[in-house]
């Protein structure tokens, strides 16, 4: 599985690298921002898209909003620390296919990762 995490903090994208290792997924590619994440995307196919929320630049909600206008077909999980119900929900009508709260467990990951591309709806 190739997965692009997005994620401001360089300590936060370690944690998680270790998490999607211990789940198997060992194609990870870094970004500190979605504009250097959307890049990414617009030169490689991803199975995975991780975005931390808050970044400088081009936050989570307007990288997701970007990737979803640009058409670019990419499972998303927003990981973030916003856990009120009016944050999750625009996450998903922004175009995120699941929302995972920090910290997370490697099994919570994993299951939520299962469950995301277990849809099938964004790829073909």
């Amino acid at each position: 599985m190739k997965v692009l995490l997005v994620d401001d903090s360089p300590t936060m994208r370690n944690i998680q690298k270790n998490v999607l290792a211990k789940i198997g997924a060992t194609a990870v590619v870094e970004a500190a921002d979605g504009v250097e994440a959307l890049a990414h995307l617009r030169k490689s196919r991803f199975d995975l898209v991780l975005t931390d929320w808050d970044m400088p630049k081009m936050d989570g909600l307007e990288f997701v909003k970007a990737v979803r206008a640009a058409g670019i077909e990419v499972f998303m999980l927003m990981v973030a620390t916003r856990a009120r119900k009016a944050h999750v929900l625009e996450a998903l009508l922004a175009g995120v296919d699941g929302y995972v709260l920090k910290p997370f467990s490697p099994r919570t990951l994993k299951a939520k990762i299962k469950s995301v591309t277990k849809k099938q709806k964004r790829r073909p």
